[in-house]
């Protein structure tokens, strides 16, 4: 509902180990102010990593827990909002099941969202939260988010997103899966400290580059572990943890049960279990950097959720940030493929302004202008592995990549066009473009032959293209071009690719050489 210029959203963490949702108003300068946060315990994530399904009577307590939730949300007349879940659900064998259940029980359509979108909710609360913050500007910044499937690490240099990683070593997983060992050891901690640097081990040289100075903390029950470290005496610093604070509070609890952690500390069972590999993997995570302690802005998956429906609604800068951030990502996946980064930045150039100049031919929007963009960074990444046969080896190095931000819908969206960069194009006897429904066929084929046209404008990898105007006559698009050298090899391979873009954008495309 609206309340002047304020609007009323909703957003909902179906979590693997607790149910949570903030009511919130929202202003159209974009700061957000609480109202109502709820939390109620699940048992999900310890079925899904214990089982594998979700068990029939965790689904009956969730579809109560959420039923309740949007009856709340109808008593604040609420219709923004936005409910996602991660790998509690996500990596569950009956997954569609227990949505379906909860989309007919309580109301609520939830969205299974992977790591990367996770990531940059993520990043978005933090940026919300530091606003005033300086730790993004400087040298070497990792954020450690750990949640109860695994942990997301980005490091950030000079305020820009320079490596992610995911790596499944969650909190609750480690947990269950390890759960038959603490039964056969008195040092249960130690066992799990040797899994968890053993799943570690490869940061150990990739980060020291960086020269991480800053280490923020998000999830794993930091609000706890910080409310203890103040009760032992530490923790003097507002929204910070010590690292020797940290080590203390490690000692302590590092041969207590769940059942002593339980209870000496006053904890629900749930945060019990969860305490003690929370504290080994920030532990292990913080002794890898040169920062003093963490850095804890109480933040979580439902402030990135308000601060994304922001960010949609509304023309905000943080829009800006969001988007540079995620090129940034994208080049470091270029760079890691060895991609020929001027040709790229090349092509991406030329791809931007050819699409931002046929707005009214192609009839696409952001995003698939933000697609088109990543596409053009990695067309090139198959060259890696081979050169012959490169545009299908970028498609299956795209498809399974991690980009901050994509759904894995949007990323096979984006190795689709990358697929058609080169020789071959769309085709239904191709399983993979089969496969996509008939509005998103039509995006691939519009952005790949854009795609397309740019690659064979530096065909030779010379940049010899100085400037290209694109104006309409008719059924003709004449492709005006002031060019530094001799353009014939250009010229053939665009006018090779013209029956193709006649096709998919009803004009012909016309090559004009200015100048």
């Amino acid at each position: 509902m609206d309340r002047g210029k304020y609007k009323v959203m909703a957003a909902i963490d179906v979590g693997s180990n607790a149910l949570r949702m903030m009511i919130a108003q929202v202003k159209p300068d974009g700061e957000v102010i609480p109202m109502e946060d709820l939390y109620q315990p699940t048992n999900m994530g310890k079925d899904t990593f214990a089982f594998g399904r979700i068990q029939v009577q965790s689904i009956h307590d969730t579809c109560d827990i959420l039923k309740g939730f949007y009856r709340l949300m109808q008593d604040y007349k609420i219709k923004d909002y936005r409910a996602v879940t991660t790998s509690g659900i996500r990596e569950a064998e009956n997954r569609e099941y227990v949505l379906e259940q909860i989309r007919i029980r309580s109301g609520l359509e939830v969205e299974i969202i992977n790591n990367a979108q996770e990531r940059f909710l993520m990043y978005k609360a933090i940026r919300n939260h530091m606003v005033n913050e300086r730790m993004f500007s400087e040298k070497g910044t990792m954020i450690v988010d750990i949640g109860s499937g695994g942990v997301e690490i980005s490091v950030y240099n000079l305020g820009t997103l320079k490596f992610t990683e995911y790596i499944k070593i969650g909190s609750l997983r480690l947990s269950e899966v390890l759960a038959d060992l603490q039964k056969k050891t008195l040092d249960f901690p130690s066992i799990m400290e040797e899994f968890i640097d053993s799943r570690i081990d490869f940061l150990e040289e990739i980060l020291p580059q960086f020269k991480i100075n800053n280490f923020i903390g998000l999830g794993g029950e930091l609000k706890t572990i910080s409310g203890l470290c103040l009760s032992e005496g530490g923790n003097k610093v507002p929204n910070f943890v010590g690292k020797e604070e940290l080590k203390k509070l490690y000692s302590k609890v590092h041969r207590h049960t769940t059942a002593q952690i339980k209870e000496e500390f006053g904890l629900k069972k749930n945060q019990a279990q969860i305490l003690l590999p929370s504290i080994i993997l920030f532990n292990s995570f913080l002794n890898m950097t040169e920062a003093d302690g963490i850095y804890t802005p109480m933040v979580s998956l439902r402030h990135g959720l308000l601060a994304d429906m922001v960010d949609e609604r509304y023309d905000v800068a943080g829009r800006k940030e969001a988007l540079n951030n995620i090129i940034s990502s994208v080049w470091h996946v270029g760079k890691k493929y060895a991609v020929d980064e001027v040709h790229s930045a090349f092509i991406e150039k030329l791809t931007l302004s050819m699409f931002d100049q046929m707005l009214r031919v192609h009839m696409l929007g952001d995003k698939e202008r933000l697609y088109l963009r990543v596409a053009s960074i990695l067309h090139d990444v198959g060259k890696y592995l081979n050169h012959n046969g490169h545009d299908i080896h970028s498609y299956n190095i795209v498809r399974f990549l991690d980009i901050m931000g994509f759904s894995d819908e949007e990323l096979n969206l984006v190795a689709n066009i990358v697929r058609y960069h080169s020789d071959d194009i769309p085709d239904l006897s191709h399983e993979n473009y089969r496969v996509l429904s008939p509005s998103q066929q039509i995006v691939v084929s519009k952005l790949a032959v854009i795609l397309r046209m740019a690659e064979a404008l530096d065909i030779s990898h010379k940049q010899k293209i100085k400037d290209i105007k694109i104006s309409k006559v008719g059924n003709e698009l004449y492709f005006d071009i002031a060019a530094r050298e001799d353009i014939l090899l250009e010229e053939w391979s665009f006018n090779s690719n013209a029956t193709f873009f006649e096709e998919v954008m009803g004009n012909k495309p016309v090559i004009r050489r200015r100048g």
